[in-house]
């Protein structure tokens, strides 16, 4: 939230001048950079808006809360009206989002996605992204987890006229998505007034405050029902437009004999995965032939095992990227392609039997096998040579084929707390972004920390542990990994740092003396015992992540050195370049650096490396955890 007060001491702010400069001071701590001028334009033109209409409905009292942070999401409601409801004088929550609008019209073929002059894509019909927040918060404030009727929703375009926006009514108005034009400010003032007494809000604004943040949905526990019985997830913004592009090409697939592309792009915690369960769980429910497909043998066993629980059918839904070397052409309504930055040059490998190998790329045997091929990426997780999942490739190859491609990109994002700014902070720390590494400013969403020693890192995971929360730690792959361990010998303590010892997590496909099987390590409690590699943890999220950055990256003077001889990854090969070995192993401490839910405990085996982490980041781990830890 970048600001809170009475809607008169809101207006009193904007006369003096002082109310934007505020917010954009807030702005900046919060997230680490400036607002963009378009956000800033929308404060200055479109809060006043407001605020005029609640003085002439003599709601002056009411608590404003702009800007309001959802939990555990970088995504913002643009006001919160907080108050008293007239009739009830229960507390009453009013979720606005201000548009400066004059026209939309919906899409042809789907109302839920409108088009703008503003915008070069369709966006989220303003009804149902209200709806949404709404939705969402009731899943996750526990204020109104128990009282779901207290909330409702509205949109306000203070520039628009009703024939400029006739053409989203065709999305169907509630309790937590209704629709006012300049035109009905009228309608709207009446409205408000029907949600919100003339009497302070300050009190209910503190009940929502300090409402307890529910535990996130993570996807591994929701899989099953999201794919078997129903679905499970909010899905907010472009997440539901993406989801909505997807079900559109697929119904004029069916409609027209229409074969079409879509790329969905976004970096850690965008959604990806939860917009593909989505989808799966959607189609499947409804009789569809889909499928989905990863390339990593760890998320598609978990998902097999969690969400194809005692149900094979389910289970066949899960594929691997070479699995459709002799697939049908078109012989799918949908496929998938989840974690699809991990598509190869080509499916064959030494394995493949020799009538099987068609020359074909993978990325053609994967377009070639639906009529929709959907793919789910981040060019940033690539962590070994020969992955090619980029934009640009999946769009030739597209092209090449004449077919139509949609791009939609996710800027929110649900991991790390929704902070914006601890993401910011580790592109820019890996030298991924930016100019080089900036001090961690904290924002309140998410922890960070810097160990002094491993078995530090490890004492104050597990005292998270204890009280409940989950925990992994990983490391870069700086420790040769034994991968056969004699039947009945426990695993041997690969990673040694100085008097420390743990194992790797388990190489193959069966568990080791109570250590979870690869596949598993994420999600198995036990998984905790061993130390994780890139290729186990990416594509997972747990509560606390403990990272040590081994010697295969270290500070020197004003940069970052990397070392290839310090990694003992096997697929770095002597033809392997410099510039991919940099690429690749920054891209892995990213990947790993962005698994925590909630905080993130740093160690680096190199002297200096830890000397530059603290003076980034200055909580320690001797530092009290406040509540949010």
């Amino acid at each position: 939230m970048l600001f809170r007060d009475s809607a008169t001491a809101v207006a009193a702010e904007i006369l003096a001048g002082s109310l934007f400069l505020r917010m954009t001071e807030q702005f900046v701590h919060r997230h680490g950079y400036r607002p963009g001028l378009s956000e800033a334009r929308a404060w200055e033109r479109s809060i006043p808006a407001l605020t005029n209409a609640l003085h002439d409905a003599g709601l002056g009292d009411v608590e404003m809360l702009l800007e309001y942070d959802l939990p555990l999401t970088s995504k913002r409601a643009d006001v919160i009206l907080a108050g008293v409801h007239p009739r009830t004088n229960e507390p009453s929550y009013v979720v606005v989002e201000l548009k400066q609008w004059s026209q939309a019209q919906p899409e042809d073929d789907d109302p839920l996605r409108c088009r703008v002059d503003a915008y070069t894509r369709p966006v989220l019909n303003p009804i149902e992204q209200v709806r949404g927040y709404c939705d969402y918060l009731v899943a996750f404030n526990g204020a109104l987890a128990e009282n779901p009727d207290q909330i409702s929703g509205t949109v306000f375009l203070h520039n628009a006229t009703e024939f400029g926006i006739s053409g989203l009514y065709e999305v169907e108005q509630s309790e937590r998505g209704m629709l006012f034009s300049a035109e009905r400010r009228g309608a709207f003032i009446d409205h408000l007034r029907s949600k919100l007494a003339p009497a302070s809000g300050a009190g209910a604004a503190d009940a929502l405050l300090a409402g307890k943040v529910k535990p996130s949905r993570q996807l591994i526990a929701l899989a099953a029902q999201e794919v078997r019985e129903r679905e499970q997830f909010v899905l907010l913004d472009d997440q539901r437009v993406a989801y909505q592009t997807v079900l559109t090409a697929v119904r004029k697939a069916k409609q027209a004999d229409h074969k079409e592309v879509v790329i969905v792009t976004g970096g850690p915690g965008t959604g990806k995965s939860v917009i593909a369960l989505s989808l799966l769980g959607e189609l499947y429910r409804h009789g569809m032939s889909a499928l989905h497909a990863t390339g990593s043998q760890s998320f598609t066993k978990t998902m097999r095992k969690v969400a194809g629980a005692r149900k094979r059918e389910v289970q066949d839904l899960f594929k691997y990227f070479n699995s459709f070397m002799t697939a049908e052409r078109n012989g799918l309504d949908v496929l998938i392609c989840d974690e699809a930055h991990r598509i190869r040059e080509t499916s064959a490998n030494r394995y493949t039997r020799a009538e099987q190998r068609t020359g074909k790329r993978q990325i053609d045997e994967l377009i070639d096998a639906a009529r929709v091929p959907v793919f789910l990426l981040d060019q940033h997780q690539v962590v070994r040579p020969g992955e090619m999942g980029t934009v640009e490739e999946i769009k030739a190859a597209a092209k090449s084929k004449s077919l139509r491609c949609t791009v939609v990109p996710l800027d929110s994002q649900f991991r790390c707390g929704g902070s914006d700014a601890y993401l910011h902070w580790v592109l820019h720390l890996l030298g991924i972004e930016g100019d080089g590494p900036v001090p961690w400013e904290p924002d309140g969403k998410v922890r960070l920390l810097v160990a002094d020693s491993p078995q530090e890192m490890e004492d104050l995971l597990n005292a998270r542990r204890a009280e409940g929360y989950g925990a992994r730690m990983s490391a870069g792959y700086c420790w040769k990994w034994t991968t056969k361990v004699p039947e009945g010998q426990s695993l041997p303590a690969d990673v040694v740092i100085g008097d420390w010892a743990r194992p790797w997590n388990v190489y193959g496909e069966r568990s080791v003396m109570g250590a979870p099987p690869s596949a598993l390590w994420a999600t198995d409690p036990a998984g905790f015992e061993q130390v994780g590699c890139v290729y186990t943890a990416q594509g997972f999220e747990y509560d606390w992540s403990g990272v040590i950055i081994g010697p295969d990256l270290v500070w020197r003077g004003d940069r970052w050195i990397v070392d290839r001889s310090a990694s003992k990854d096997p697929v770095f090969k002597k033809s392997t370049t410099d510039a991919d070995i940099a690429r690749l192993i920054r891209n892995t401490y990213k990947v790993l650096l962005t698994r925590g839910m909630i905080g993130t405990v740093i160690y680096s085996t190199d002297p200096q490396t830890r000397g530059k982490l603290r003076e980034l980041v200055a909580t320690t781990t001797s530092t009290p955890l406040s509540p949010l830890g």
